[in-house]
């Protein structure tokens, strides 16, 4: 499969994302508030003043009253950018921001890159020396070797924080990883095998010191580049580096090499191993094919010939990536947390040696999720963690860090290393996790999925967005003509974006969805002529009843109408599910917190009735999302105080539920801050929350959409929905204008939400 036959967006797509709607992908975000005279005051002038005399007094203090100890400098000249080659430092901008983004995703590092314009080590060498003291560590990325190799050894001995060469040692630490569990698989010793390594560029020669630190002998490696074996006295293309990688052999081609090899390691190009060289390895080999963006050889080549095989790659569609979003979010994190000197030997090692034995842990259903549903376990196909098993960030940070304090490298040793993981386990945003949790179950179930908008440019690309992810088929309702138009205008070829439409007027199944809709309505002062003007005319009649005869499961609607427009047609078709409640449930997703806030869309004033029958709904909705309900019924006063009607009518509801048989947690009437701050919490000993509310029912429409609103108005906080909850069938119901990303997630909710295999209203 080629690159673009892998591609899930068009380049217009891609430049859309990088520029709106801010240009690039990382920002800075004050963590001091900045609201007043005062806060100004203390920020800058005069305040400033005094952090500025104590780390004068005493440079460590830096750690304590900046940002450093949790900064990293990303530094490229953009001369290896990718596989894009040099393209110089400005064009690897984008890769540098995207690097900063996964240091916060997944390390929660703090990250800037800098772009340096010059080609000269020397030069790159004297830039990061100078700016070193602003940082706690120092990524060095894309930078060609050999350069790369002198440059990362002369700033380790002149800088007192780590300075770490991704390219080099964030694919040896993956790789290690895959090795040592390999070996554990086929019941090899390290020591033992014999190792091939075809491409020793900067990962490549990485890879080899880092095994070899392992306890690979020397004697049982050789490398192989363009040239062919790296044997003692040969002087053809070759540099200090590779030179030490030498060995005394006769053999002098890569296949002569491979023959009774354990372990063939590949960071070279596409076509570079051949089955012939698979087929003469030793039994039960091991092949780490990583070029990038195709492998040396596939894994259904090596199948082919040889069952026995263990195997690995760079890429995400076959098992055992070799990622290095694996390695660098977490060997920083810990090497920062003990304000470690420098990375070594060590450090990488307890970092491979983590991540083989997470690998070996029961896998958990986020994991399963991000490997499309499989299940998973350690194995053959699952000897490398996965880049979203939510674990690693409590799991590999500890390891490193301990490694730092045993070499003695580290400044400020962590005494507790249980606090320290449960501390790690809070650090990261939810959000990633929760979507993560949604797309990967789909992955899994894919489904189809009718847009009832399909002529809209956003719809269109939200569906093809849905589609070419693997998350189902998706179909547009619409005209040919007008769809295959707007195709164009977003970048999309008709011919080949592969999407079913379907014109509500001219399809072969207008009749039958006539007919089933007519006998809904008959009684309801509909003509069967009016209910085929419906069918005809309204895209939602029509996708609703497709959804309902089974041709589609689920729908997703509302970007060219109102929410209370779109669900009046959605209900001349769609029945509510037995017991349930037609409502909808908005999803907050802020650091620390994933919070479902309803009704935020149908009932405008509920009754204490409504209010209990809206808190059981959402609780179903939440306990099928994977969380535990914990229930807390909105208002502006606190268990009494002051009274209102509106708070009369919470307490009812309260009241009610203590009369019944839930299975969920629930309190109120209570304010916000008493549902989710446990401090304030501290003043009602009698509440039966276990911990802070993740539900919040409110009292009246009004509150709960002007509330979700706002968060996501004035920003810090992801807002997902409001999804809709309480119909038989799969409906969602997308905000008016809905951005490309907002359809997709909630065609995602309508896949993910099916209430036909929850048994649950």
């Amino acid at each position: 499969m080629s690159d673009a036959e892998r591609k899930t967006f068009t380049d217009a797509e891609a430049l859309a994302f990088h520029r709106h709607p801010t240009p690039g992908k990382i920002a800075i975000v004050p963590t001091k508030p900045m609201a007043t005279q005062r806060d100004l005051s203390l920020a800058y002038s005069p305040g400033v003043a005094v952090p500025v005399h104590a780390i004068a007094a005493d440079p460590d203090m830096a750690y304590e009253y900046t940002s450093k100890g949790n900064l990293v400098a990303v530094i490229s000249n953009g001369t290896a950018i990718l596989g894009l080659g040099d393209l110089g430092a400005l064009a690897s901008k984008p890769v540098m921001e995207g690097k900063s983004v996964l240091f916060k995703r997944f390390g929660d590092v703090d990250s800037i890159d800098i772009e340096v314009t010059t080609k000269d080590p020397d030069e790159i060498i004297t830039v990061v020396k100078n700016i070193g003291v602003t940082f706690g560590g120092i990524n060095l990325e894309d930078i060609k070797s050999p350069e790369c190799f002198r440059i990362e050894t002369e700033l380790q001995e002149l800088l007192d924080i780590p300075v770490f060469h991704d390219d080099q040692h964030g694919t040896a630490i993956i790789c290690a990883a895959g090795l040592i569990n390999a070996c554990h698989i086929t019941g090899k010793k390290i020591e033992d095998v014999k190792v091939v390594l075809n491409g020793p560029g900067a990962a490549g020669i990485a890879s080899l010191e880092l095994i070899k630190a392992m306890g690979v002998r020397a004697e049982n490696c050789i490398a192989v580049d363009s040239k062919g074996v790296l044997y003692r006295g040969r002087t053809e293309g070759m540099n200090q580096w590779k030179s030490a990688h030498a060995v005394e052999t006769d053999k002098r081609t890569l296949a002569e090499a491979v023959v009774g090899a354990d372990v063939l390691l590949g960071l070279s190009a596409k076509g570079a191993f051949t089955p012939e060289m698979i087929a003469s390895m030793a039994p039960n080999p091991v092949i780490f094919a990583m070029a990038n963006p195709d492998p040396e050889i596939t894994p259904e080549e090596v199948k082919r010939v040889r069952k026995d095989a263990i195997m690995g790659t760079g890429r995400s569609d076959y098992p055992n990536q070799v990622n290095n979003v694996l390695g660098f979010p977490y060997i920083f994190r810990g090497a920062l947390d003990v304000r470690a000197r420098r990375v070594n030997h060590e450090m990488k090692i307890a970092c491979a040696q983590a991540l083989a034995m997470l690998a070996r842990e029961d896998v958990p259903d986020e994991v399963a999720a991000a490997y499309h549903g499989r299940q998973l376990k350690f194995g053959p196909d699952y000897i490398i963690p996965s880049a979203f098993d939510p674990r690693l960030i409590w799991y590999v940070p500890p390891f490193v860090a301990q490694a730092a304090m045993d070499t003695g490298v580290a400044r400020k040793p962590i005494a507790d290393m249980d606090a320290y993981r449960a501390g790690l386990a809070q650090r990261l945003d939810p959000t990633a996790g929760f979507l993560q949790k949604i797309s990967g179950s789909v992955l899994a179930n894919p489904k189809r999925i009718v847009f009832a908008e399909g002529e809209d440019p956003s719809v269109i690309r939200a569906a093809y967005a849905y589609q070419s992810g693997g998350f189902g088929k998706a179909i547009l309702c619409g005209r040919e003509n007008l769809v295959h138009e707007n195709m164009r205008l977003v970048g999309l070829d008709p011919d080949t974006a592969g999407l079913e439409i379907i014109n509500a007027r001219l399809s072969d199944r207008n009749p039958d969805y006539v007919d089933a809709l007519y006998a809904r309505l008959q009684r309801q002062g509909y003509l069967k002529r009016d209910v085929q003007r419906l069918i005809n005319q309204d895209r939602n009649s029509f996708a609703a009843s497709m959804v309902t005869l089974g041709e589609a499961d689920g729908m997703v609607t509302g970007v060219t109408r109102s929410f209370d427009q779109a669900l009046e047609e959605v209900l001349r078709v769609v029945d509510p599910a037995p017991g349930g409640r037609i409502m909808g449930m908005s999803v907050v997703l802020a650091k620390g917190h994933t919070l479902f806030v309803a009704d935020t869309n149908v009932t405008e004033l509920p009754e204490a009735e409504e209010l209990v029958e809206i808190a059981c709904e959402a609780a179903r909705a939440v306990k099928r999302l994977g969380f535990k309900p914990r229930v807390a019924f909105m208002s502006y006063s606190t268990f009494g105080n002051p009274m209102g009607l509106r708070s009369e009518k919470v307490r009812e509801a309260v009241a009610m539920l203590d009369e019944m048989d839930v299975d969920f947690e629930y309190e109120g009437e209570m304010p916000p801050e008493l549902a989710l701050d446990p401090e304030k919490r501290a003043n009602y000993p009698f509440m039966r929350l276990t911990d802070s509310a993740n539900i919040l029912i409110m009292p009246a429409i009004h509150a709960a959409s002007i509330s979700t609103k706002l968060v996501q108005s004035l920003g810090g906080a992801t807002v997902i929905g409001p999804v809709l909850l309480g119909l038989s069938k799969s409906v969602q119901i997308a905000p008016l204008s809905a951005s490309v990303s907002k359809i997709l997630n909630m065609a995602m909710m309508a896949a993910y939400d099916q209430p036909e295999e929850s048994g649950e209203g």
